[in-house]
C-alpha cells in the first residue's frame, strides 16, 4: 500500500504509517526479546482479526538524533484469527504498542500535518506524534531472553459517507477527497498526511459516486471532493455546499463510531475555466524548466492551486472557477548539466478569471547580487 513509501523515516512512520499489511517474520535470536499479545475491538469486545500491529521506540530524555543517522528500531506485524500476534527478535529497549483497522481510529488522521512539517528533525516529529497519541498507546518493555506480553484494545472511529455527482445528475468517479477537522482553538487542520506527492486520503469515489471517509476522531469536519489530477495539489476541488473554497464550506459533525451519511456534493459542469501560460527568463527568452506556479484566491492570498513548470516552461491550470486571482511563480531556476544552477526572482501578477486565460506570458529577471557590506575604517 501507498503508506509504506514513507517508511524510511523510521519510527516517525512507524507511528504514523503503519496502516500496511506489509512485514517481515523474524527468526527468533537468543540475544533480544519477544513481544506477544492479542488486540481486542473495544466496540465489540471481540478480537481484532488481522489487525496490523505496531512497535515504535519509546525517546529517552537524553536521546539525540541528527538528520542522516539511524533511526531506532520499528517492529510491524499482523495479528491471526484469533488477534493474536507474535514478535520475534526484538531489539532489547522500551516501546509504544499499538493498533490500527480500517474502521478503526488511525493515528496518521489524528495529527496536525502542518505541525509535522513545521519541526524540524524526525526526533521532534516523533515526539511530536506520541504526544498527540499518546492515550492510544501501551509501553512494552523488551529485554534478552524474555517474553514480553502485551494487550491492545482499538476504537471504532467515525466515518464521514455520502455521494458525488455532476450537475447534470451523473455520477462524479473516481474523485479524491480532503477532510479539516475543527480544532480546540477553533481554527482548521488538514487531515492526513501526503505521501510521496500522492493524496493524502485513501477515500475515492466508486463506480456509483459513492464515497467514505474511515478512521476519523469524532470532530467536525469539512470535506471537499478533488478532481483527479496528477497531484493533489493541482486538483480543482468543490466543497461541501457547493463552494469552491474551504473557508465558504458547510460543516458536519461526527460521534465516535457513527456514520455521518448523505453528505452529498455536486460538481458543476459548466463555469470552471482553464487559465495556462508559459514562463520565460528576460534577459533571453529561453524557457525556464523549474519552479512552483500558485494561483492564490486574491482577497487572503490562500493556495488555489498549485503546479510544477514543465519542461518547456508551461503551465495550466484546469477547471479553476470565476474569481480574482495571484498568479504568483516561485523557486524559477535554470538546473544545467554543466554550470552552476541560475535562480531567477520571484514574481506575480493578478488575474481577473471570467472566462479561460490562455497565453500569459511572465518573464522573470535574475536576482539582483547582494551589496557588498562596507568595511569598517
Amino acid at each position: 500500500m501507498e503508506r509504506l513509501r514513507w517508511i524510511q523515516i523510521g519510527f516517525v512512520a512507524s507511528l504514523l504509517f503503519c496502516g500496511c499489511n506489509k512485514f517481515q517474520h523474524k527468526k527468533p535470536d537468543p540475544k533480544k526479546g519477544v513481544v506477544t499479545g492479542i488486540v481486542f475491538c473495544a466496540d465489540t469486545g471481540k478480537p481484532a482479526r488481522f489487525a496490523t500491529v505496531a512497535l515504535t521506540s519509546s525517546p529517552k530524555a537524553d536521546e539525540k538524533n541528527e538528520d542522516g543517522e539511524a533511526l531506532p528500531a520499528t517492529e510491524i506485524t499482523v495479528t491471526d484469527i484469533e488477534g493474536r500476534f507474535r514478535m520475534e527478535a526484538v531489539e532489547p529497549g522500551r516501546y509504544y504498542a499499538f493498533a490500527t483497522q480500517e474502521g478503526y481510529l488511525d493515528p496518521a488522521l489524528g495529527v496536525d500535518p502542518d505541525k509535522m512539517r513545521s519541526l524540524g528533525s524526525d526526533r521532534e516529529r516523533h515526539l511530536y506524534s506520541i504526544e498527540a497519541w499518546k492515550d492510544h498507546l501501551t509501553e512494552v518493555s523488551v529485554a534478552t531472553r524474555r517474553t514480553s506480553e502485551v494487550s491492545l484494545e482499538i476504537e471504532r472511529a467515525a466515518e464521514i459517507a455520502g455521494t458525488v455527482t455532476f450537475d447534470d445528475g451523473s455520477p462524479a468517479i473516481g474523485m479524491r477527497f480532503e477532510a479539516f477537522r475543527k480544532t480546540e482553538k477553533k481554527g482548521w487542520v488538514p487531515v492526513g498526511l501526503p505521501l510521496m506527492d500522492t493524496w493524502t486520503l485513501r477515500a475515492q469515489s466508486d463506480g456509483h459516486g459513492r464515497y467514505s471517509i474511515t478512521n476519523l476522531q469524532a470532530g467536525e469536519y469539512k470535506v471537499c471532493a478533488l478532481m483527479p489530477t496528477e497531484t493533489e495539489a493541482g486538483a480543482p476541488r468543490v466543497c461541501l455546499g457547493g463552494v469552491f473554497r474551504t473557508k465558504d464550506a458547510k460543516t458536519v459533525k461526527v460521534a465516535s463510531g457513527e456514520t455521518a451519511g448523505g453528505v452529498d456534493l455536486e460538481i458543476p459542469v459548466a463555469g470552471l475555466h482553464t487559465v495556462s501560460g508559459s514562463v520565460t527568463a528576460l534577459f533571453d527568452g529561453h524557457p525556464v524548466q523549474h519552479g512552483t506556479v500558485r494561483l492564490l484566491n486574491a482577497d487572503d492570498r490562500e493556495k488555489a492551486r498549485e503546479t510544477e513548470l514543465d519542461d518547456d516552461g508551461s503551465f495550466t491550470f484546469e477547471y479553476v472557477p470565476k474569481d480574482n486571482y495571484v498568479l504568483v511563480v516561485t523557486g524559477a531556476r535554470d538546473e544545467p548539466k554543466d554550470a552552476a544552477v541560475r535562480p531567477y526572482a520571484d514574481k506575480e501578477i493578478p488575474l481577473a478569471v471570467v472566462n479561460d486565460l490562455e497565453g500569459i506570458s511572465l518573464s522573470l529577471s535574475t536576482p539582483a547580487a547582494p551589496r557588498a557590506q562596507a568595511q569598517p575604517q
